[in-house]
């Protein structure tokens, strides 16, 4: 058996089975992780299907597409399986001209394509996984769980969690949920959390001048506390609960606001903001550029979280709490280990427990908020930067490279 040596440069093929980059989710964590490999020194090249922007300088090669369905699509779609096939087919030749030290291969369509590689070239396969490929299915009304194709996709999403030399989560979570369920070895997993970036994501970037020409330049009111939510705009996300608590909240308090930003589905929130009769407490702004969202995160005083899922990662909270805002959510496994007992939790998945809860951060002292969120900016530079997780990346790598079964990390936990 090979020994664990010092890390190398390694040339990575990353496999991004997605409209990469789209300013969401999973596209924020696989941009971070190729951002700081490269920083260390190391070579990556992302695949990636053919709708998407360039970011970054970052090498991007596109699958073959087709004359029709350049939008984005978000989560669970059947387009995605004629993109898979075509992304799979240019993923071979990419891999044989490349000659890849690694595979990384994102999502579970990642993963599998990245199995066949792996077989066809040698390079071992690691896998990212961001959640359960079922449990998104179900949270995007795509399957229903006593449906034949939800045992033929759990018993397809239990192989490709077998199929990795490596398993990145991005939660602990997302680790405990891979061995319980799905019977992975724990040699084999290491939680890499999503991380963000202190410097970028940093209150201390914009003078209290910046942010009130900013407020009028979005139109916000200069007498209420602004909330702020970012993110994917769908049922599972929380959104319609949280329109349904600000008509709760306005029922009885006129001193708050929200700006709300996200896609897809923009008229379809305001029709129903409209219906709610909360349209004047709420500012929507459409798609944020991921390099531009610091900024409008800079004008909030309240930060709101309330994803429902429980295995999917939720990487908007740390961007929250690098901002040091305050941060209201649900109590999901996921919100409870980012925010630790610094967050403001609902107690309940309900609009009326939700309501309560963003009561309980509108009514804190000013001093009480700023303590709170300055205590989550702190948490995020012990726990939560892409350095850190670089660095993890890294040692799995070579571990792996090494022949060593179960790599050498001390994962670091993460206290309350």
């Amino acid at each position: 058996m090979g020994q664990l040596t010092a890390p190398r440069k390694y040339n990575i093929l990353m496999l991004a089975p997605t409209m990469f980059f789209a300013d969401y989710g999973c596209h924020v964590r696989i941009l971070e992780e190729a951002v700081v490999l490269r920083r260390l020194g190391h070579q990556v090249t992302i695949l990636a299907y053919p709708n998407g922007r360039d970011i970054w300088g970052v090498d991007v090669r596109r699958s073959w597409g087709v004359p029709f369905n350049y939008r984005i699509e978000v989560g669970s779609s059947r387009h995605k399986i004629y993109l898979d096939v075509l992304m799979g087919i240019k993923a071979i030749f990419l891999a044989l001209k490349l000659k890849p030290d690694i595979i990384h291969g994102h999502l579970h369509e990642g993963g599998l394509m990245g199995w066949i590689l792996s077989k066809l070239t040698g390079a071992p396969l690691i896998f990212d996984f961001q959640g359960s490929l079922t449990s998104e299915m179900l949270d995007h009304a795509f399957l229903t769980k006593d449906s034949f194709f939800f045992k033929l996709v759990h018993r397809l999403e239990k192989r490709i969690s077998h199929m990795g030399n490596a398993i990145y989560t991005s939660s602990a979570h997302g680790a405990s949920l891979l061995h319980t369920e799905f019977g992975v070895p724990t040699g084999r997993i290491h939680p890499t959390p999503d991380c963000v970036n202190p410097d970028t994501f940093s209150p201390h970037n914009f003078s209290e001048t910046d942010i009130a020409a900013f407020k009028r330049e979005l139109g916000l009111p200069e007498d209420k506390k602004i909330l702020v939510y970012v993110g994917l705009l769908t049922r599972y996300q929380g959104v319609d609960l949280m329109l349904e608590a600000l008509q709760k909240l306005s029922a009885q308090r006129d001193d708050f606001h929200l700006l709300l930003m996200g896609f897809p589905a923009v008229e379809h929130y305001r029709q129903l903001a409209r219906s709610l009769q909360v349209h004047n407490r709420v500012t929507f702004t459409g798609k944020i550029p991921y390099e531009t969202l610091a900024k409008y995160l800079a004008v909030g005083d309240i930060a709101l979280a309330p994803k429902l899922s429980n295995t999917e990662g939720n990487g908007k909270i740390l961007n929250y709490a690098s901002m040091a805002l305050p941060t209201v959510a649900f109590k999901t496994p996921v919100s409870q280990e980012y925010l630790g007992h610094h967050g403001i939790y609902a107690t309940e998945r309900s609009a009326s427990a939700l309501a309560t809860a963003i009561e309980t951060a509108l009514d804190m002292p000013v001093e009480a908020r700023i303590r709170r969120g300055n205590a989550l900016r702190q948490r995020i530079h012990k726990n939560y930067t892409w350095e850190q997780v670089g660095e993890q990346i890294v040692t799995v790598y070579s571990a792996v490279l090494a022949g060593h079964p179960q790599p050498a990390l001390a994962v670091k936990q993460v206290s309350p």
